[in-house]
C-alpha cells in the first residue's frame, strides 16, 4: 500500500505571494517519509529517565529537544515524548531501551502533517495566527499551541536561519496548510 501524503494534491512547488526582487523569502517544505513515535511513562514507573538514551539522545526535560542529524525527540509533557526519525531502525532502538512495564509507545507516523518554514520572517507568518509568544523560544525548544485554531505542536530547529517544523493532526493538514501560506504571501513564500 501507497502512502499519501495528506498535502498530496494541495503543496505545489514555485514563488508564491510577494516575491519580486526578494532575497528573503520564506521557505515552505512539507516533510514525508519520516517516522514519528509517542512516548508516555507510565504514572505507576519509577524508573529514572536520566539514563535512557534512544539513538544516543537523552530524553529532554521541559520544552526542550535532544536532537543528532536523523532523530529529534521532542518533549511533548510531564513523562512524554515524541520521537521524530529518518532513521528507519529507530523503533528497534526505542523497544530496546525502554520496558513495557513502564512506558507505552504508539506510531504517530502517518497521523501527522509536518510543514518547515525557514527565514528571517517565520517569526512574523506564525504572530498572523499563534497566540504563543516566541520570545526565548529558539534552537532546541518545542511548544504545543494553535494557529487559527488549530492545534500544533512547534519544533525550533535552527535560529540561523530561523526554522522551525510545525506538526498538526493529518484531518488538519490542509487547513494549516492554506492559513501558513495564505500568512507567508505579504512576504512572499517558495514552495519546496
Amino acid at each position: 500500500m501507497k502512502n499519501v501524503s495528506a498535502l498530496e494534491n494541495i503543496h505545489k512547488h514555485g514563488l508564491f505571494g510577494n516575491h519580486d526582487s526578494k532575497d528573503e523569502l520564506i521557505n515552505i517544505r512539507e516533510i514525508k517519509d519520516i517516522l514519528i513515535y509517542q512516548i508516555v511513562k507510565y504514572k505507576k514507573s519509577s524508573i529514572s529517565i536520566d539514563k535512557i538514551k534512544i539513538d544516543n539522545l537523552n530524553l529532554p526535560q521541559t520544552l526542550l529537544v535532544s536532537s543528532n542529524p536523523n532523530t529529534r525527540i521532542l518533549w511533548m509533557g510531564p513523562d512524554n515524548w515524541l520521537v521524530v526519525s529518518k532513521n528507519k531502525e529507530i523503533e528497534k532502538s526505542i523497544l530496546e531501551n525502554l520496558s513495557h512495564d513502564d512506558f507505552a509507545l504508539t506510531d504517530l507516523s502517518h497521523s501527522r502533517t509536518i510543514l518547515e518554514l525557514e527565514g528571517s520572517l517565520v517569526d512574523e507568518v506564525l504572530k498572523k495566527g499563534c497566540p504563543l509568544n516566541l520570545d526565548g523560544l529558539d534552537e532546541g525548544k518545542c511548544s504545543n499551541s494553535a494557529f487559527h485554531a488549530i492545534t500544533i505542536t512547534i519544533d525550533f530547529i535552527s535560529s540561523n536561519p530561523r526554522k522551525v517544523r510545525i506538526f498538526a493532526l493529518r484531518s488538519f493538514g490542509e487547513s494549516l496548510y492554506h492559513s501558513i501560506t495564505d500568512a507567508c504571501l505579504e512576504f512572499g513564500y517558495k514552495a519546496e
